[in-house]
């Protein structure tokens, strides 16, 4: 594949919304219809403007699940290992997810994407965990959420997802046909 061809298919800034719509009109739906229990808090979610989504992260479908009903795309912060991932390569390019190298200790390339999507008014999604949840309990959080909110002085919008680990957690190879529960932050 050219290197132009590979850019317009992985969701150079003009098809990343493309992407978004896809997921939310085309599977959302379903996903809502199968997964998605009940979703509190929305209301309480910034209508404009940049911010952090921080949520816990008990499964891969709390990505999904997030995507599939926010009102806005969500850039987060994603591990290495789905860039180099041939089933998640096309969606976590596609729809702009900032790629983290857990291995490389210089995270400035990490930092100036970041800020550069928050000056630009996105909302960037980030599992303070680092990782999924290994028995479906929260997990010690690392300082990212924190030191992004401070040095860019944005708000933060916690978010509680129930259920996930249930329906798909880091041992299971097919989702369970379970209802969650997402909650946003309240007023």
């Amino acid at each position: 594949m050219t290197e132009i061809n590979k850019k317009l298919y992985l969701g150079e800034d003009f098809l990343k919304p493309l992407f978004y719509l896809t997921i939310r009109k085309f599977f959302g739906w379903m996903i809502r219809l199968i997964w998605i229990n009940r979703i509190e808090g929305l209301e309480n979610i910034p209508a404009e403007g940049p911010y952090i989504i921080a949520a816990n992260h008990s499964s891969y479908f709390d990505f999904i699940s997030l995507v599939s009903v926010f009102p806005k795309n969500i850039y987060f912060l994603t591990a290495e290992k789905f860039y180099n991932s041939k089933i998640w390569y096309p969606l976590v390019a596609g729809t702009g997810q900032i790629k983290v190298d857990r291995k490389n200790p210089d995270k400035r390339e990490v930092y100036d994407k970041v800020f550069s999507l928050l000056e630009d008014g996105k909302v960037i999604g980030i599992f303070p965990e680092g990782t999924r949840s290994i028995d479906g309990k929260l997990g010690r959080a690392y300082t990212g959420v924190a030191r992004f909110a401070i040095y860019s002085k944005v708000p933060v919008v916690p978010v509680a997802i129930s259920g996930t680990y249930e329906i798909l957690s880091r041992h299971d190879k097919l989702p369970v046909f379970k209802k969650n529960m997402l909650w946003y932050k309240r007023q």
